[in-house]
């Protein structure tokens, strides 16, 4: 298999690392951050079930670490499965949070610009919740 065209995104924020990766990894506060992915979540079982804008679909985070690893998959159809690379990364007395799309085969250009974009609004609205600016 041919490697993907990929993007990482990323935003500074104003917190310590343990807090950053302490929210994120807590997915039921997916909905005030994740506007563009997540319209609901529910907890099921070890992982969680999502609401998105193309359907319901299962999330699970890696196990929670110390080296601020935020991993998940979601299963976007059955068998087909997107790792969603996330870290938590020290940058002087704050975080930076960053986050790898692929562009998955088969899928536009267009497209894949649109997923990027989304990812840095939902990081951006992270930045907003966690420093208290909104």
């Amino acid at each position: 298999m041919a490697t993907l065209r990929s993007r990482t995104i990323s935003v500074a924020i104003d917190r310590a690392p343990a807090d950053v990766y302490a929210y994120v990894y807590d997915a039921a506060n997916m909905p005030r951050w994740a506007t563009a992915f997540v319209r609901a979540i529910r907890q099921d079982g070890d992982g969680w079930i999502v609401e998105t804008p193309d359907g319901v679909m299962p999330l699970r985070f890696v196990p929670r670490n110390e080296l601020g690893v935020l991993d998940h998959t979601v299963t976007v159809s059955p068998g087909q499965d997107v790792l969603n690379p996330m870290r938590v990364v020290p940058n002087g007395g704050g975080s930076e949070v960053l986050f790898t799309v692929f562009q998955l085969p088969g899928m536009s250009d267009e497209r894949f610009a649109v997923d990027c974009g989304y990812v840095q609004h939902d990081l951006r609205a992270l930045k907003t919740v966690l420093e208290g600016a909104g």
